[in-house]
Order: C-alpha cells, then sequence, then structure tokens
C-alpha cells in the first residue's frame, strides 16, 4: 500500500478522536430502575394515562415528570445505557458509533447528500452517543419559540442537577480559547451554560471522573410506582378512533418486543390523556407516515391507511454541517472533547477537541466511525475495498507511532442552518432507516458562513496561543490540503478544494449530529406541540425544531421534556379543578 493513501486515511481517523482517551474511569453506580424491564415481559394488552414513544433525550425528562401524578408508559427500541463502557466511559466514546452491529446503541444511515450519521437506539437517546457539550439556548430562541422565560430556566436547572459538570479546561483547549480572543471573538465569558456572543467554557454531561450522565438518569426524577419503562419495545403505529367522519383521535399502540410478539397498550378512559411520541428527528416524521399522519401519496405507495393527508411532515429536515481543520501538534496534547466554544456574530460556532493517542481506544483496532473499517474506503474504488486491503490498513495503522496521532482538530458549525430537505420511507419496519436529504450548503447564506467560519480557523491556528501545537513547516493551506484529500465522506474530490473554501466546505462537508424538523411547529404540530387535525397526540423532541438551539441542542431537547411535562401537568390540575377531571 502506498504511503500517501495511508496518510489519506490517517486523518479521518484522528477525527474520530471523541472516543479515545487514556484516562481511567471507575465503575459507575447503576441507577436501581425497578420500573424498567425487558418489552418480552409485557402483557399483551395494557392501559395508561400517557403512552411516551422513545426513550430519548426529550422523551425521559418527560415521561420522569407525567409520572409524578398519572399512570405513564415508556416505550424505548433499543436497550440500557448503563453497564455498558462504550457509552457511559469518556475512555470509549466513539466506539458505539463505531458499531454497526444490530445491537448497537448507534444506527448508521448515509443521508442521499452522501454523509455518514448515526441516530440513536438506546435508552437516553443522542445523550448516550454525542461528544457531552452542555449549552443552553439563547434568549433570542426561547423568545422565538414562544416558551415561558422562568419556566424554561426552572426546567434547565431541573436537568443540570442531575446531567451537567464544569469542564477542567487544559492546555489545548485554553490555547483554543485564548486563540478566538486574539482574533477578536470577544468578550470572555468565562464558564458558562448560556448561549452569548464572545468565547466560553461551556458545559459536560461527563464528570470529573469521565462518567458520562445521559438523559436516563433523569428518570431517577420518575415516581417508580407509576411508571413503565419497556426496552426493545419496537413502535409499528400509533391506533386512532375516528366515529362519524370526526377528527382522528390517538387511543393507542402496536409494539414489537425483541422476540417479534406484538403487544398493545391503550389510554385509560380520559379526555386529556395522550400519546406523546419523541423518537427523534427520524424516528417521529416515521412513525407519524407509517401511523398514516402524512403525504397523501407518499402513503399510498406504500399501502398505508391514510389517516391524515398531512403532507408537511418529512419535511423541514435540516442538518448543521461541520467543517473540521486537523492540526498536528509537536508536543503532547491531553485528550478533551468539546469544552471551548467561540460564539461569532456572523452565525459559526468555532470548538475544538484533541487527543495525545489517536489510536488508543478501547481496542488497538478501533478507529472510531472514520476507520477504515467502516468508512474509510468510501472514495476507493469497489474493488479495491477488499478484506485483504482492510486488514493491511488497520495493521498498518496499529504499527504507526503514537506521535502520528498526536494534535488535535478545530471545528466550525453553521448556525440553523438555513438549508433544509425533507424524508421519505423506504420499507413499512420503523426500524429501518428512512432516506431523508439535508440539502448541506443549498443556501448561500449557509455556504458564506462556513467560509467566514474557516477563516476564523485560520486565524486561530496563526495565533500565538496556539503557536506551541503546530509545526512552523506545515502552514495553513497545507493543513487544508490534508483534510480537503481525506474520504470523511462519500462525496467526490475536486482538485480546487484546498484553494477555494467554498468548495473545502462543500467536499468535506460531515455532520455534527444536530440534525433537525419534519415535524414541526406551526406546520405539523401547534405551539402545545399537538399534532394538528388529530386528537390526543403531541410531539415533543428535536422534530418540532426550525433551527438548532445554541451550539449544541442536548440541553434544550431535555429542558423541552421536562418544560412540556411540567406544562401538561399544569394544564391538567386546571381543567380538574374546572371540575372536568378524569372520568
Amino acid at each position: 500500500m502506498d504511503v500517501w493513501w495511508l496518510r489519506l486515511i490517517l486523518l479521518p481517523t484522528t477525527l474520530a478522536l471523541f472516543f479515545l482517551s487514556p484516562q481511567h474511569c471507575s465503575s459507575q453506580k447503576v441507577p436501581n430502575y425497578t420500573f424498567m424491564r425487558s418489552a418480552t415481559t409485557a402483557s399483551n394488552i395494557s392501559y395508561y394515562d400517557y403512552i411516551v414513544i422513545g426513550g430519548g433525550t426529550a422523551g425521559c425528562p418527560l415521561a420522569a415528570t407525567l409520572s409524578q401524578n398519572y399512570r405513564v408508559l415508556l416505550l424505548e427500541r433499543g436497550g440500557s445505557p448503563y453497564g455498558n463502557p462504550n457509552i457511559t466511559n469518556l475512555a470509549a466514546f466513539g466506539a458505539a458509533l463505531s458499531d454497526t452491529s444490530p445491537t448497537s446503541p448507534a444506527q448508521r444511515f448515509i443521508s442521499e447528500d452522501g454523509v455518514i450519521n448515526s441516530r440513536a437506539r438506546v435508552l437516553g437517546g443522542g445523550s448516550c452517543l454525542n461528544a457531552g457539550f452542555y449549552t443552553r439556548a439563547g434568549p433570542n430562541y426561547i423568545r422565538e419559540a414562544g416558551w415561558d422565560g422562568r419556566a424554561v430556566n426552572e426546567a434547565y436547572r431541573w436537568v443540570e442537577k442531575k446531567v451537567a459538570f464544569e469542564p477542567k479546561v487544559q492546555q489545548w483547549q485554553s490555547a483554543v480559547r485564548d486563540g478566538l480572543l486574539e482574533v477578536g471573538v470577544v468578550p470572555n465569558n468565562g464558564f458558562t451554560y448560556d448561549h452569548i456572543y464572545g468565547t466560553k467554557v461551556g458545559g459536560t454531561i461527563f464528570d470529573q471522573n469521565g462518567y458520562r450522565h445521559t438523559s436516563a438518569d433523569l428518570l431517577q426524577y420518575a415516581n417508580p410506582s407509576r411508571i413503565t419503562v419497556l426496552l426493545h419495545a419496537s413502535v409499528h403505529r400509533i391506533l386512532f378512533r375516528t366515529k362519524g367522519g370526526s377528527r382522528p383521535k390517538a387511543q393507542g399502540v402496536v409494539f414489537r418486543d425483541a422476540l417479534g410478539r406484538k403487544h398493545r397498550a391503550y389510554l385509560r378512559r380520559g379526555p386529556r390523556n395522550e400519546i406523546i411520541v419523541s423518537a427523534g428527528a427520524l424516528g417521529s416524521p416515521q412513525l407519524l407516515m407509517l401511523s398514516g399522519i402524512g403525504p397523501e401519496r407518499q402513503l399510498r405507495a406504500h399501502n398505508i391507511n391514510v389517516t391524515l393527508d398531512q403532507p408537511l411532515v418529512g419535511q423541514g429536515m435540516s442538518d448543521n454541517p461541520m467543517n473540521a481543520v486537523f492540526i498536528p501538534s509537536p508536543v503532547p496534547v491531553e485528550v478533551s472533547l468539546i469544552e471551548v466554544v467561540g460564539i461569532t456574530k456572523f452565525g459559526t460556532y468555532i470548538e475544538a477537541a484533541s487527543g495525545e493517542n489517536f489510536a488508543g481506544g478501547t481496542s488497538p483496532r478501533d478507529f472510531g466511525m472514520f476507520s477504515p473499517k467502516i468508512g474509510q474506503f468510501s472514495t476507493v474504488p469497489p474493488k479495491q475495498r477488499s478484506p485483504e486491503a482492510l486488514k493491511k490498513a488497520i495493521e498498518m495503522m496499529d504499527t504507526l507511532d503514537h506521535a502520528a496521532f498526536r494534535g488535535g482538530f478545530i471545528l466550525e458549525k453553521i448556525m440553523g442552518p438555513i438549508s433544509t430537505g425533507h424524508m421519505e420511507l423506504r420499507t413499512l419496519n420503523p426500524n429501518d432507516n428512512p432516506s431523508v436529504t439535508f440539502n448541506y450548503f443549498k443556501e448561500p447564506r449557509d455556504l458564506q458562513r462556513c467560509v467566514q467560519g474557516l477563516r476564523t480557523i485560520e486565524k486561530v491556528i496563526d495565533s500565538k496561543p496556539f503557536a506551541p501545537f503546530r509545526y512552523v513547516n506545515m502552514p495553513v493551506p497545507v493543513l487544508l490540503n490534508m483534510t480537503a484529500n481525506s474520504p470523511v465522506n462519500l462525496l467526490p474530490r475536486h482538485s480546487n478544494s484546498s484553494l477555494s473554501l467554498e468548495q473545502f466546505c462543500r467536499d468535506t462537508v460531515m455532520t455534527i449530529w444536530h440534525y433537525h424538523g419534519g415535524c414541526q411547529v406551526g406546520r405539523v404540530v401547534d405551539s402545545d406541540y399537538k399534532v394538528l387535525g388529530v386528537d390526543a397526540l403531541r410531539v415533543i423532541d428535536g422534530s418540532t425544531f426550525n433551527y438548532s438551539p445554541g451550539t449544541n441542542p442536548q440541553a434544550t431537547v431535555m429542558m423541552l421534556g421536562r418544560y412540556m411535562g411540567v406544562k401538561i401537568l399544569k394544564e391538567r390540575l386546571a381543567f380538574d379543578a374546572d371540575g372536568m377531571g378524569r372520568v
């Protein structure tokens, strides 16, 4: 194998640094969830006040809150995050993303744009897989969403008591922070969860011992006598009742357990009982379509009975594009995930991560989601993509001096984005990935923001605080060229991509796993997240977002679960006080 080709596969390997940490973590105390069990133990038919579909980033806090007063069923298609070191330990970060087995907590999908992506399949959702950055949405976002500011802050604090921590900032992150300040991304806002212009240190869901705390931890707030959590429970459709031409009303769900056996769960009698879909930006619109709510033409093409012709289900899909530049370091650096962010006024967020030993995951043959075992051969001709070539590439990586992997990267993510796409069903199986197109950089403003972000990154690399972490004989154009020549996605390369920042943005686009849309407020759901045109059904998760909140959405998605849970309880309390309580 030629040395030049090996170098091409090294860079995206380093971009998978998120799972590479030499630190050791002691065992994490697992919550004693007496209410959590396998769906194989479920009754054939059961009844609840609320049925929450999806035990992810929003579903867990939502179900925990509702269980304070009512009987709640939480259905999660994946398993438990507890006891899985690939999820709970920082030392194994990225291993779950690189696992493509049927039982993996991360389900790989590739968008029609040619970008490798992943969706969660585990209790706790995306908070079990991400880089852990915790930051709130900005005041403008909260106002535009129509949320009550005081209730939002209370919900954030409720979340933060269980899952948010201040990171210990070391040399690489400090250099990026000081570089950002030197190049004008000011002021220095220190450590804060708030989303404000300038440079700050944000929160993390990894504690000081390197344990990941996820949305599943928020189930510690649940009333154990009123909540049931079923794992490996795959919901196939929502059941509706219609009488005499009246509006469809959700009344139950059909789900299958790990053995394929069918179960039904119904709402108990009562005017305020509801089914709430929190299955994520792919899962929620997908399930609505499988249940007959979606574009009529598409539903009929799959022989799905139409409950409601709703052409906007699956529309408005967006994914924030990420573009990164790897910087080899002449000196060892700490292993760090996202801790520092520069929030610019032109709509770009600058972040960074680093690692001393980029081959030091849980296995010497594990290289993360950009590994040659998964995505690295994407631009290699199929005939050359043989098991023998793959084995040889991995063996050569294993023998490389660790210094070859030393360094880190600086990335930019654009605000919004403005560009949108759509989702379509492929099959009738809810566990299969739908087809999704994000249309990265379709809108010129998104591309302009990417270019401005890259120019800021160039200045940070050339800044005085960052000087100790770069080779003097590797100017920025060389670093860009290294990235541009790396197969980080399935898109074709262009010879001028390292010269044109516009082309560089297009050629090296990756996901930062912040996709959203498909069930947006004002289009598919109303301001209370009730599905338009039907009764007793809401969608509460990131699929309702028009734009991604803050620099990382997970804090706001968790907050939304709590916020809406509290709001629903208050509305119900007022309803009962009027003498119109439960039947």
